[in-house]
């Protein structure tokens, strides 16, 4: 926390205003970021401050240039609450989706900073909702007002805190993805190893589980090219993935470039005598080009689905006008739960529901078309909620030119 807070203290140069801007990981981070870049498109005379639970999320995004600080949040205590809101001396405090840390959370409260939870989103299984969460209770009434995701969300929310205290604002997922999209810059490696290739799938966010419900279809059908990024692309995934995969080519040796991975791997497929009829998928063994990538896509899975957390962000995809396959968690997401009601997404159990499912998209022209437009009309139609939020805060002065 001391270098974290030394860094914050050289950062003002002479601004009088602070956001702070706090995320579980790179996901919420997404959410958050909209806000942030659009209240820094309207004035520079504040100090941001992003910081993080995950390392996940921190490891990918220390770099921002949109921060004039980035660190990991101090794990939560009295002490550390007091020390930490003490020196940054936050203007304004922005919580992302969830994340809630009882001593920071109380702190700011005490302080009178304005705090607004963006992108929220409850359910009824939760804490707050149950016998023993008063804990959790007394978290939300911390909030100066809460910004959700949907009618359900504030009606659960509305049970706690005084409903004028909460506004259904949506996900601000969709305007970043939106904006991703129309900022899109070409991945010339990739096209060069796509070729002229009519069949695409690109796997995002893949886990074992996902990869083992793809391999059957990858093998069987060598005319459809995959392109698979793990969530992991540590050293050990993407040798497992090369084991699964035998023959698959990886990202970074495409022009079988003499380079290494992870500074010690040689790209060099194990397993070089084996079946080689896996040259039809190319493994992505990076980070960073996830949402450039589905852009390539006919038909895009996005993994996480049999995983107890969930599928994934499946926007990323969906934005692109693209269909979207994943496995049958994805209850806790708004917006997963939305494209499958749209008939923009498709849920899979198994390797056989997901090559029934696979052959009709690629085959069915009409079938096709009807749910690649419904993707991108489900993302496009709920732009606005970061305007919603930038609106309040400007509207009740939490920000002043």
């Amino acid at each position: 926390m001391q270098k974290a807070i030394a860094v914050i203290s050289n950062k003002t140069n002479g601004k009088t205003q602070t956001v702070w801007m706090h995320c579980s990981s790179l996901g919420e981070f997404e959410q958050g970021r909209p806000v942030i870049e659009k209240l820094k498109a309207q004035s520079q005379n504040f100090v941001t401050i992003v910081s993080f639970f995950s390392p996940s999320g921190y490891e990918v995004m220390k770099n921002y240039k949109g921060a004039d600080v980035v660190c990991y949040l101090p794990m939560d205590s009295p002490g550390n609450a007091k020390a930490f809101v003490g020196i940054i001396q936050p203007t304004l405090v922005l919580w992302v989706k969830y994340d809630y840390w009882f001593y920071y959370l109380k702190e700011i409260h005490s302080r009178k900073i304005p705090l607004l939870l963006i992108s929220g989103t409850f359910r009824p299984g939760q804490p707050f909702f149950k016998w023993h969460g008063k804990l959790h209770r007394l978290m939300l009434h911390t909030f100066s007002h809460l910004f959700v995701q949907n009618e359900s969300a504030m009606a659960l929310a509305a049970q706690i805190i005084d409903a004028h205290k909460i506004s259904v604002s949506g996900d601000t997922r969709f305007d970043r993805v939106v904006a991703i999209a129309e900022q899109f810059s070409p991945l010339p490696l990739v096209e060069k190893w796509l070729g002229e290739t009519k069949q695409v799938l690109v796997a995002g966010s893949t886990w074992d589980e996902d990869e083992k419900e793809l391999i059957h279809y990858a093998k069987l059908h060598p005319g459809v090219k995959f392109i698979i990024a793990p969530h992991n692309v540590n050293e050990e995934e993407i040798k497992e993935l090369l084991k699964f995969f035998p023959g698959a080519v990886l990202f970074s040796n495409i022009d079988k470039q003499q380079q290494t991975f992870g500074n010690n791997l040689k790209l060099q497929q194990e397993n070089s005598g084996e079946d080689r009829r896996l040259k039809n998928v190319l493994i992505i063994d990076n980070v960073g080009i996830l949402a450039r990538l589905y852009y390539y896509a006919t038909v895009c899975y996005v993994g996480g689905g049999f995983g107890a957390d969930g599928v994934h962000n499946v926007l990323e995809a969906a934005v692109y006008s693209k269909p979207v396959v994943h496995g049958p968690e994805y209850e806790k997401y708004a917006e997963a739960k939305g494209l499958v009601a749209a008939g923009a997404a498709f849920e899979i159990e198994d390797a056989l529901e997901l090559e029934d499912v696979l052959n009709k998209l690629f085959s069915d022209a009409d079938f096709y078309k009807e749910a690649a437009t419904a993707a991108g009309e489900f993302v496009y139609s709920q732009q606005g909620p970061t305007r919603k939020v930038v609106d309040y805060i400007y509207i009740n002065r939490l920000l002043t030119n």
